[in-house]
């Protein structure tokens, strides 16, 4: 028994009948894809979780519960990034799931939290660096080369981890790396970014900027280990503002347009119309059709990479598929000479950590 059941379920219509075999699979693809807590939302909203057998909603409920254990947690880890920061002067913006938290927007719901993504202007790293190492995070040990190579080359620092909860952040200066040949201006996103009401020291990106963060996350991260959930996430996020704010496909086009992100908008968007029916309006499609069409090989391996990550989702292409991805990711990433070196030397070091690793002692025989 095999195929996809988790993604069929975010089309319109109703929750097809699952035997009790389909439903242990399907819990599995959900959890594997970081999604059960969400499918348990999407159920109870159409009044068809108290439908579900028993050992099935089990799981979703449980689900239920550990997420809103997490959305707690997020509360006063913000907090206590509130207390960390109250010395810096600049801007906090945050970004992803922390953001969607912090501004009660649909994709927290039921959403489990890896970290929290923040991002700050680039000349004040050294500030925001000093103030969480002083509130108790610290960065985990790394190469010379690895360490580096965030800080020349990456959108981000090297994370921190929290040494007493094992919470973690994640220090952005802007959405895309420096090399990339879709490098954002930073400042563009702070100017638009908006406070958020009842936490006056942060703020969020705007509409527009979120959603072409998430889409821009998605097509650069080469591993898609969650790419279906990002996908939903902006799925949730363009029916939001869609509704919230009148002209916001039009904008959302114009903005892609300003920031050179089009390209990868409109990968995510054909993924969406495929897999959720969202699409753009037609009376914008023309802007968004200027912004340019994604090509037919880039959409045939997307549209694998973002299964569920689970073996019965899997068939002989799919693994091609991601190994494809992965170095296609990459070259949007870095330019091809910088990414052949760096590649090399991260292969290097995975044969010499296999080298330096004790053999294991031969079993002795019985005397």
């Amino acid at each position: 028994m095999s195929g996809d059941l988790l993604t069929p379920l975010w089309r319109a219509g109703p929750t097809p009948s699952f035997s009790l075999a389909q439903w242990s699979l399907l819990i599995s693809q959900a959890r594997q894809s970081r999604l059960l807590a969400r499918l348990a939302v999407r159920l109870q909203d159409r009044g068809e979780l108290a439908a579900v057998p028993e050992a099935p909603r089990r799981h979703l409920q449980g689900a239920l519960a550990a997420a809103e254990r997490q959305r707690h947690q997020v509360s006063w880890e913000l907090d206590r990034l509130r207390v960390a920061l109250a010395g810096l002067e600049g801007p906090v913006v945050l970004l992803k799931g922390g953001a969607y938290a912090a501004a009660g927007l649909p994709p927290a719901r039921g959403r489990l939290f890896g970290d929290l993504d923040f991002m700050v202007p680039r000349a004040q790293l050294p500030q925001v660096e000093a103030a969480l190492l002083a509130g108790g995070w610290a960065h985990e040990p790394l190469d010379p080369y690895d360490d580096r190579y965030y800080r020349r080359w990456m959108h981000e620092i090297p994370p921190f981890k929290h040494v007493w909860r094992h919470t973690w952040l994640d220090v952005h200066h802007t959405i895309t790396p420096p090399t990339s040949r879709y490098a954002v201006d930073a400042g563009a996103l702070f100017a638009a970014a908006l406070p958020v009401p009842g936490l006056p020291w942060v703020s969020v990106l705007s509409p527009c900027d979120m959603v072409l963060h998430g889409a821009t996350h998605l097509m650069l991260d080469g591993e898609l280990p969650h790419g279906l959930r990002d996908l939903l996430d902006l799925d949730d996020l363009l029916r939001h503002f869609s509704a919230a704010h009148p002209g916001f496909w039009p904008a959302l086009a114009g903005r892609a347009a300003e920031l050179g992100l089009g390209p990868l908008l409109m990968r995510a968007l054909r993924q969406l119309a495929r897999i959720t029916g969202t699409a753009v309006p037609p009376a914008d499609a023309p802007a968004f059709a200027r912004l340019g069409q994604p090509g037919a090989l880039a959409e045939a391996l997307l549209s694998r990479v973002v299964r569920p990550v689970h073996p019965s989702c899997d068939d002989s292409l799919t693994r091609a598929a991601r190994q494809h991805w992965y170095l296609r990711a990459h070259l949007l990433r870095m330019p091809a000479a910088q990414l052949a070196g760096h590649l090399a030397r991260k292969a290097w070091m995975r044969a010499r950590t296999r080298l330096d690793r004790p053999a294991e002692t031969a079993p002795q025989a019985p005397e």
